[in-house]
């Protein structure tokens, strides 16, 4: 206990977004390659985009301010203490993009149980 309130203590954000979002991204991967359910698969593709997403945070994040040029702020004091913008702009695109995925993901999903009557991935990838 006493090593697990150290490491906390030393840990910072950035390094605490980096073992989250490696965390939420094995999660994913595991649920993708490994569990039966097409709704569940669905389910783990949406953690594993949060984990990218948040990895991708993690990147921008240099603990300044918010990347806004605001008055009377120099541009060199901007951009050294400003976090990257880049990777919230990638962030903010990809959350569109997974939430156009999900869509079509639940709606194939709907489609294939009508036609096989089940969500098992094992059954619907059966030859007959």
């Amino acid at each position: 206990m006493i090593m697990i309130n150290y490491l906390v203590n030393r840990m910072d954000f950035q390094m605490a977004s980096f073992i989250t979002s490696g965390l939420l991204v094995i999660i994913g991967l595991y649920g993708v390659f490994f569990v039966d359910n097409v709704l569940k698969k669905i389910i783990a593709l949406e953690i594993l985009g949060s984990g990218v997403n948040l990895a991708l945070i993690a990147i921008g994040y240099n603990g300044g301010t918010i990347p806004i040029k605001l008055p009377g702020v120099s541009v060199e004091v901007f951009a050294k203490e400003s976090a990257y913008p880049l990777t919230h702009a990638l962030v903010l695109t990809n959350i569109v993009i997974e939430a156009s995925m999900l869509a079509v993901m639940l709606g194939v999903s709907i489609i294939l149980y009508k036609k096989y009557k089940t969500l098992r991935s094992s059954v619907i990838l059966k030859e007959d």
